[in-house]
């Protein structure tokens, strides 16, 4: 990945739009059991377009509607926080809801969920 992209979605296709530099990985994939997906765990993951469109995170993918996820919302709603680890580190995460499950679980044929990493625990380091 060159330096003028970004992966608003970690794993998942990347954008050269500008703007995306301040929503670099800050959502990522994960399963059942809370375990962050890569390209190693699910190869789908790379057709995953992503890109930013007024306010939101535009997730396109062959045989797919499109998937919009506002941007800059953080449900502050306990019940859809979650920790998990991502390498050595635990993160918070908000879950995207149910919508935004079932679209990415339909696409990669496993499920899963898109979770957004809390501001308050971002990623330290993301495991090669």
């Amino acid at each position: 990945m060159s330096t003028d992209s970004f992966q608003p979605i970690a794993q998942c296709g990347v954008t050269a739009q500008p703007d995306a530099a301040a929503y670099h990985r800050q959502w990522l994939i994960a399963n059942d059991s809370g375990q962050w997906l890569n390209r190693e765990l699910c190869p789908r993951l790379a057709d995953v377009s992503v890109q930013l469109r007024l306010g939101y995170l535009v997730l396109t993918a062959p045989g797919m509607l499109r998937m919009d996820i506002p941007l800059d919302v953080i449900e502050d709603d306990d019940s859809v926080r979650y920790s998990m680890k991502v390498g050595e580190q635990t993160i918070d995460v908000i879950d995207e809801g149910e919508l935004a499950a079932a679209w990415i679980s339909n696409f990669v044929q496993v499920p899963c969920r898109i979770m957004k990493v809390h501001p308050d625990t971002p990623v330290a380091a993301w495991p090669e």
